[in-house]
């Protein structure tokens, strides 16, 4: 160590003043944890999981971590969090409570559990912060090794900045220099998302550091359980890189020793950051001395010598021995500082829990005169008094008791009509517009680049437009996308050199450079976390995912990761990246599955785009580049051959987002639906208007956001009947769309024969063309519904059919 003191010209009193710094961001980081979760136990928080045992690693890593890298994280890193100065003890314990003003809990506005933490990349109306200039987390997720595949995109977008020199690297790079840091427990390198991105980062050669914090335990679940040979880096070893082959650089140093780790960090941060070799950091012999979370007790798995042998190696304790050994301080000293950081922790934590209370508090003293008032003047005063006294008694109260309260209130005036009454209801909405949005806002983007906001531009044609193969517009709709935005890159199973499954990229990687259109692996959750971690990096990738059943691979990634990216850092994070695949009426169990309904419900916050021509689709590309949001595009998949006219405003014309589409005008019946089967549905009304029933065909074109404008409602108040057709599975989107229509656009009053549907059967297709038309909304199956609809309502003029 004091070689390293030499070689950096500090002096021995520089150097115990930034030693005896760490041990204070230590302990006051052990404080907290250990008052933390006494919070937990007597109530005042919901639950809490804690970085203890891991301090003095994430001190040493701090010392590494320069502006302009990123953390992708756990739920451990509160002190690293705290070491590079994002995390103060008053915005720990605002975590906990879950405070909801994000200028007090900066971490997520309270929605999300203690220990999930994040920076702030964005600035108040939505554009971007100078991220070169600051250290940045990327907003954490819950589930284990989840954090892994955006690590991933993190590491590879310095790649992009350092090599792709017409990007404006501005708020986002210094020549890519930055460095994508990782964090794990041992036991969550079982999960496939561990092997899957510490594959590709391999492959990719790209500034990755994975730490592995190693305790020896997940939960309750020893090692010997979880890792082969019990040693996640002795099993990693084939990755090791060699005079011959590329791979990792793989360190292994215990948790407990701080000039170890210092060295360990700054060598990992050298190779990374100069030469972009990806580094695994084995951190072993960690403790956790409160066990996982407040849910338990370590007691119950831990035997009496391994929590003996665990107070003997406490970082903590290692690192203060290790400073009285070294003449840095004495017991004296470093008592009394940690008397002063008990202290500083309480106080720190008491005025958390005071700015948590403030709101409900205003809110309860408000609603108490509400109701006193509105006892004077009501025949049930003695129940309402007894409102009044629940509030009064409560000195802790919750914005939840206190609007849970006002509305019971107005049961017994239900039947009076009162000022008072009045003046409950209007602070009882007034209450709702206010608090509500500290729980529900920003699922999507408030900002002028939200993807509602993107006005149409139609496609343009000139009087020699060509009629040519639809996968032509994708393919120039592209290359004029790739011309005009350098942020741009497209990746996926076969979209580089091949050009797609489809051709829809032909050509493209031999204009535009392996970066930009490159293939990957097999690997579909890190084909989605390479998108995520670059979008957060100021890059608009487009991740392709071949087929839309292959989306189930990565479906955890977008639900958990990507569709609340947004919402979970309330409005300072975003990540606007366009996943792109392909689906519909393909024929087999694997290629032609349409999981929409799962889709919808698990992708909230990620618009949700179902072209059914190519032309739509690329419009839609178009559409989405210009805003700030997520996208999922299904494109046809047997759409690529068709003729479509060739735009001349290639790049520019842009579909409208959560718009519907009248594509044939009709007065008996509305028929909804989106993607190919519309071609299906036109056929049959092609042959309905043979035997005198005039079909209105539409498209809603965009599932997530669905008909912001309500048209659905205005055709249903024309034809009086509603059916919807889907590929999808019974009650999947066809529900979610019946409810869209009936229920919140109110439509059942309009309505002459009951709203049906008209879907796939329960399974996935069958193969082959008999298959797919037994399994699948067939042209007959639309003609006979419609017409069954007809003759109930006109049994005369359209007699049954069988």
């Amino acid at each position: 160590m004091q070689e390293k003191v030499q070689n950096k010209d500090i002096s021995f009193d520089e150097f115990k003043s930034e030693v005896l710094k760490d041990y204070k961001i230590a302990v006051t980081s052990r404080e907290c944890s250990l008052l933390g979760r006494r919070e937990v136990l007597t109530g005042k928080a919901k639950f809490g999981i804690f970085g203890d045992g891991k301090e003095v690693p994430q001190l040493a890593w701090a010392k590494s971590f320069k502006n302009g890298d990123f953390r992708s994280g756990y739920y451990r890193d509160q002190t690293f969090m705290m070491a590079i100065g994002e995390l103060s003890i008053e915005q720990f314990f605002a975590g906990l409570y879950a405070n909801t003003n994000i200028d007090e809990e900066p971490m997520s506005g309270g929605r999300q559990m203690g220990g999930h933490f994040m920076t702030h990349s964005l600035n108040q109306d939505g554009s971007w912060k100078n991220l070169t200039e600051q250290k940045n987390s990327s907003a954490d997720i819950s589930p284990t090794a989840g954090q892994m595949p955006r690590l991933l995109g993190l590491a590879q977008a310095s790649k992009i900045y350092r090599h792709e020199s017409n990007i404006d690297s501005t708020n986002f790079s210094k020549n890519g220099n930055e460095i994508a840091w990782g964090t794990i427990g041992n036991a969550s390198t079982s999960e496939g998302l561990f092997w899957e991105t510490f594959n590709a980062a391999g492959v990719l050669q790209v500034p990755i550091v994975i730490n592995v914090w190693d305790d020896d335990y997940g939960i309750s679940v020893h090692a010997r359980h979880q890792t082969t040979k019990e040693n996640i880096s002795k099993i990693l070893m084939g990755f090791q890189c060699d005079d011959n082959d590329d791979g990792y650089e793989i360190i292994v140093v215990k948790g407990w020793d701080y000039p170890a780790l210092i060295e360990a960090y700054q060598k990992a941060e050298a190779i990374a950051r100069e030469k972009h070799v990806p580094v695994l950091i084995h951190v072993v012999e960690l403790t956790q001395p409160q066990g996982h979370s407040t849910s338990g007790s370590h007691e119950r798995y831990k035997d009496k010598d391994r929590l003996e042998w665990e107070k003997e190696h406490d970082c903590n304790l290692k690192m203060r021995q290790w400073m009285l050994d070294n003449g840095i301080a004495t017991d004296e000293e470093l008592s009394e500082l940690e008397k002063s950081i008990k202290k500083e922790v309480r106080n720190g934590k008491k005025a958390a829990w005071t700015a948590f209370g403030k709101q409900a508090k205003a809110y309860n003293k408000e609603l108490i005169k509400l109701l006193k008032d509105l006892a004077e003047s009501s025949e049930n005063k003695s129940f309402i008094t007894n409102l009044v006294n629940e509030l009064s008694d409560n000195s802790e109260p919750l914005k939840s008791i206190v609007y849970a309260t006002g509305r019971k209130a107005l049961r017994y005036v239900r039947n009076e009509s009162t000022e008072a009454k009045s003046s409950l209801i209007n602070w009882l909405n007034d209450f709702q517009q206010k608090v509500q949005p500290d729980y529900s806002s920003h699922l999507w983007s408030p900002y002028e680049a939200s993807a509602k906001n993107i006005a149409e531009v139609l496609p343009e044609y000139n009087d020699d437009s060509k009629m040519v193969d639809a996968r032509v517009i994708m393919r120039d709709n592209f290359e004029a996308i790739f011309k005009s935005r350098p942020e741009t890159l497209v990746f996926g199973e076969d979209s580089g050199e091949i050009g797609d499954v489809n051709q829809g990229l032909e050509g493209l990687q031999e204009k535009f450079g392996e970066l930009r259109v490159s293939d990957t692996g097999i690997r579909e959750a890190t084909i989605l976390g390479q998108g995520i971690g670059m979008a957060l990096r100021g890059l608009r990738p487009i991740a392709e995912i071949q087929y839309l059943d292959y989306l189930l691979y990565a479906l955890q990634i977008m639900s958990d990761d990507l569709a609340t990216t947004l919402y979970r850092s309330k409005g300072k994070q975003k990540a606007p990246l366009i996943v792109r695949t392909r689906g519909h009426r393909l024929e087999g169990i694997w290629h032609s599955g349409s999981p929409m309904g799962g889709i919808l419900n698990l992708l909230r916050g990620v618009n949700v785009l179902v072209p059914r021509n190519m032309t739509k689709a690329a419009g839609f590309y178009n559409s989405m580049l210009e805003s700030d949001e997520p996208a999922l595009i299904v494109e046809c998949l047997n759409g690529y051959r068709l003729k479509e006219k060739l735009p001349s405003n290639l790049g520019e014309f842009k579909t409208p987002i959560g718009q519907v589409e009248t594509i044939r005008e009709g007065s008996d019946i509305s028929v909804v639906s989106y993607g190919s089967t519309l071609r299906i549905i036109e056929k049959a009304a092609n042959e309905l208007e043979e035997v005198g029933i005039s079909v209105e065909v539409i498209d809603v074109q965009s599932l997530l956001p669905f008909d912001i404008n309500h048209d659905l409602v205005k055709s249903v108040a024309k034809t009086n009947r509603l059916l919807v057709v889907d590929e999808d599975v019974p009650g999947g989107a066809s529900a979610y769309i019946l409810q869209k229509i009936i229920d919140e656009q109110n439509a059942y009053q309009y309505l002459d024969s009951k709203p049906q549907t008209l879907t796939a059967k329960a399974h996935r297709p069958a193969y082959g063309t008999d298959g797919d038309y037994f399994s699948k909304p067939s042209a007959e199956d639309i003609f006979e519904k419609i017409y069954s609809i007809m003759h109930e309502f006109k049994p005369s003029k359209f007699p049954k059919l069988m």
